[in-house]
């Protein structure tokens, strides 16, 4: 099943393309909500057909796991 929370994908088209991406929410309308590596603060909405999706799905409530698949280094004050 590719419309997972927590799978892992590659954005193919728009401002995001190129970028790694976690689906966070599975909508009714089939589209899902994503957070992106380039915008991580937000999450987005996205069309399905816009994704790559990969083999990997990781929990998307650990927060670190999250950073460390889409290669996000937090800076520590």
């Amino acid at each position: 099943m590719l419309l997972q929370v927590g799978r892992l994908c590659v954005k193919k088209y728009g401002r995001d393309a190129g970028s790694r991406a976690v689906v966070t929410e599975v909508m009714s309308d089939g589209f899902v909500k994503i957070i992106t590596a380039t915008r991580s603060k937000k999450e987005r909405r996205c069309n399905p057909k816009h994704l790559e999706f990969l083999k990997e799905v990781i929990d998307v409530k650990n927060r670190d796991q999250v950073n460390r698949a889409l290669g996000i280094i937090e800076r520590v004050k």
